[in-house]
C-alpha cells in the first residue's frame, strides 16, 4: 500500500488524507509550529506526525497542499532535506505541488528537483475538499519523459484520489497550475466581486446595501444563490486568497492583471478586518443575512 506525505493538515489536506487513509494508505505529515486545530484535523484524518527529516525516507509521494505564498519555501525545504539522504535508497517517487501558484512559480519549484532521483509533478486541485459522495479532481502533468511517475501517481485513483492526467499537444509543467488558476478566476474572482459590490454599496449607505440585495433577489436569483454560501466561506479564507489573486495577476499579465490585483486588495482588507475591528466582516455578514431573508420571502 502506498505511503504518502501530505503537507499540510489544512481543510483540504486533511480531508484528502482521510480519504487515502480510509482506502488503506499510510499518510504522514509534519505538525511543527501548527495550531491545535491542525493537530486535531490530522488526528481525525488518521495522519501520522513525523519529524520533517523523516518524511522522505517513509513516503512514496509528497503532496504539497499549502497556502500559495508558502509553496516555494515548502518545496525548497524538501529539496534541502533531500540532500541529507542517500537518494538512491529513498522510496520517494515524486514531489507533487498541488498549490494555486502561477506557472512560472511551479516551473521554479520543478527546477529544484531537476537532476535528482525524485520526480516532480505539477497538480492542480479543482473542487472543494472531499466529502461523502464527492471528490475534487487532481489535474496532473510533468515534464516530457516522466510518464512512468505520472502513471504511478494516477494509480492512486484506486485509493480514493481522483486523478486526471493532462496529456496532448504542448502538455508540460505549468499546465495543471494554469488550469487551476483559470478555474479560480471564476470561483475566487466571483467571491472578490461579491465582496467588492457589497462593501461599496454599504459605503454609500446601509439603505443602498439593502436595496441592492433586494434588486439582486428579483433580477439575479441565481447570482444570489451563489453569493449566500460563498461570501461567508470566503471570509476566513480571505488571507489565503491574497497570494492566489496576486499569482493570477502575474499569470494574466497586461492591463487585465489589475482586476486580480484589485481582488487581492479586497481580500487583504477583509482578512485585516477579521483580525482587527471586524467592521467590514460585519457588513458582509449582514448583507448575506439580508439576502437569506429576501430569498426566504421570495419562496
Amino acid at each position: 500500500m502506498p505511503a504518502i506525505t501530505v503537507i499540510s493538515a489544512g481543510a483540504m489536506g486533511s480531508a484528502i488524507a482521510k480519504r487515502l487513509v480510509q482506502s488503506g494508505c499510510t499518510v504522514y505529515t509534519n505538525l511543527d509550529n501548527r495550531s491545535p486545530a491542525a493537530h486535531q484535523r490530522a488526528l481525525d484524518a488518521g495522519m501520522i506526525n513525523l519529524p520533517f527529516e523523516t518524511l522522505l525516507s517513509k513516503s512514496n509521494f509528497i503532496l504539497s497542499i499549502v497556502p500559495p505564498g508558502e509553496a516555494f519555501a515548502v518545496a525548497q525545504k524538501i529539496r534541502n532535506t533531500l540532500g541529507a539522504h542517500s537518494s538512491s535508497a529513498l522510496p520517494l517517487r515524486a514531489f507533487v505541488d498541488c498549490n494555486a501558484v502561477n506557472p512560472e512559480t511551479v516551473k521554479r519549484i520543478g527546477g529544484l528537483f531537476s537532476g535528482t532521483p525524485v520526480g516532480f509533478i505539477d497538480a492542480g486541485i479543482v473542487g472543494t475538499p472531499p466529502r461523502e459522495g464527492w471528490d475534487p479532481t487532481f489535474y496532473a502533468c510533468s515534464e516530457p519523459g516522466a510518464q512512468d511517475v505520472l502513471e504511478e501517481f494516477a494509480a492512486l485513483s484506486q485509493y480514493g484520489l481522483k486523478v486526471s492526467l493532462l496529456k496532448g499537444e504542448g502538455a508540460g509543467i505549468g499546465d495543471a497550475s494554469s488550469l487551476k488558476l483559470c478555474e479560480s478566476m471564476m470561483k475566487k474572482g466571483s467571491i472578490g466581486l461579491f465582496m467588492t459590490m457589497m462593501l461599496t454599496a454599504h459605503r454609500s449607505s446601509p439603505a443602498t446595501a439593502n436595496a441592492l440585495m433586494k434588486e439582486l433577489s428579483i433580477s439575479q436569483p441565481a447570482l444570489m444563490s451563489r453569493l449566500i454560501p460563498t461570501v461567508p466561506e470566503g471570509i476566513p479564507k480571505a488571507y489565503r486568497f491574497v497570494a492566489e489573486m496576486e499569482g493570477l495577476a502575474e499569470f494574466v499579465g497586461g492591463g487585465e492583471a489589475d482586476i486580480f490585483m484589485g481582488f487581492a486588495r479586497v481580500f487583504e482588507r477583509v482578512a485585516g478586518s477579521l483580525q482587527g475591528d471586524g467592521v467590514d466582516v460585519e457588513t458582509l455578514r449582514r448583507g448575506v443575512e439580508k439576502a437569506l431573508e429576501l430569498q426566504g420571502t421570495s419562496k
